[in-house]
């Protein structure tokens, strides 16, 4: 692979550095943090119309088919702010479970729509504390012609937003069993559903959602009866690469806000900066930042050349990301030192962020094991 963009991805990247810059600085988290807000909508209208919404869409269902590494360049720098918005859930996420498992009726019913920014999506996979996409026990009993789903999903991602859930449910078989999983798509305003928003640690939207007794009808089934767990994971690798992208552009900003700190504060007479021990510091966090981009550029090539080592590449980068995004988060807060420890500083901000994107979709042991297990080990 070339790990150098195209002409034309360097001109979306550097379309998307520009807007998060202006219209998704940090600023206004902290305003919609206050507001007890999901996110900027006006923002992400002006997002849509730049076409970010549809950068994995093919051009005939009004998106762009840029591609994978495309959208990582929007992800990456959305992360740099730790922006709040649907991108990840609605462009990423949801795009891919329609174009990887729906039928074409089901992609020219949303995926136009989702281009246009008139639906957003959730993913309601996981129903316990941590990542484990095999338990579910959310059930989807046949009656009629349709379903009839009851159970619970826990900290779906932009779910208090969305007007589309793609749920995850069990139509056979026992939680923890790859077979019997169905994904459903599941209008948020059906009879049966109710979804509570939560206060997050990270100022960004999330829900827990009940099913009860919510009636769909067989159109509803996106893939196959009881087969959906293959999809799922090809989504959850799609959503594992978008948060790593996200993670890297969080850990450069805060590397980056952390190295002019290094070079105007001074102690002893002397700047920071020149204290050998920080050096060291400073190095090793830009070797992992390196090697992390790495990661992030082969998982997202590997999507757009539809190689079979995705799952692979996922967990890689999604390990990688995490414990970089880990170490720079905290050296960001401790070489502030005092200021660094307030609300009124934005390293802060920063770690918050961190400690969610580290767990979602798998954290960082989940995904080290993963890979091994995927190598045979």
């Amino acid at each position: 692979m070339a790990f150098v963009l195209t002409e034309e991805q360097q001109m979306l990247r550097d379309s998307a550095l520009a807007f998060a810059a202006e219209k998704l600085p940090v600023s206004q988290l902290r305003a919609l943090r206050t507001a007890g807000a999901g996110f900027d909508k006006a923002a992400w209208k002006d997002m849509v119309e730049l076409g970010f919404a549809g950068v994995l869409i093919p051009e005939e269902l009004g998106g762009s088919g840029f591609g994978y590494v495309g959208l990582g360049q929007v992800l990456e720098a959305q992360g740099r702010t730790i922006a709040a918005s649907p991108l990840l859930s609605t462009a990423m996420i949801g795009a891919s479970a329609l174009m990887i498992a729906g039928t074409q009726a089901q992609k020219e019913a949303w995926l136009p729509k989702i281009a246009a920014g008139e639906t957003l999506t959730a993913l309601a996979v996981d129903e316990g504390a941590h990542h484990d996409p095999a338990h579910i026990k959310l059930s989807a009993k046949k009656s009629g012609a349709g379903f009839v789903l009851n159970g619970d999903k826990r900290y779906v991602v932009d779910g208090g937003d969305a007007d589309l859930l793609i749920v995850a449910a069990r139509t056979s078989g026992d939680a923890g069993d790859a077979t019997g999983v169905t994904l459903f798509l599941v209008p948020a305003s059906a009879k049966g559903v109710k979804v509570t928003k939560l206060s997050t640690l990270d100022a960004h939207a999330a829900a827990n959602i009940n099913f009860a007794g919510v009636e769909v009808g067989a159109d509803a089934v996106l893939g196959t009866v009881d087969g959906g767990y293959g999809a799922l994971e090809q989504v959850l690798d799609r959503a594992r690469i978008g948060v790593a992208a996200e993670m890297l552009g969080a850990a450069d900003a805060a590397f980056d806000m952390t190295s002019e700190y290094l070079k105007v504060r001074k102690q002893f007479g002397q700047l920071i900066g020149s204290f050998q021990s920080i050096q060291h510091r400073a190095a090793i966090m830009f070797t992992d930042l390196e090697l992390t981009r790495s990661c992030v550029a082969a998982a997202l090539d590997a999507l757009d050349r539809n190689a079979n080592n995705v799952s692979e590449l996922a967990s890689l980068a999604k390990a990688r990301a995490a414990e970089t995004l880990h170490l720079v988060s905290n050296e960001t807060v401790q070489m502030h030192g005092g200021i660094g420890m307030t609300d009124a500083h934005d390293s802060g901000l920063y770690m918050k962020r961190a400690r969610v994107l580290e767990n979602l979709y798998g954290g960082e042991s989940f995904h080290r094991d993963r890979y091994a297990r995927i190598g045979g080990y």
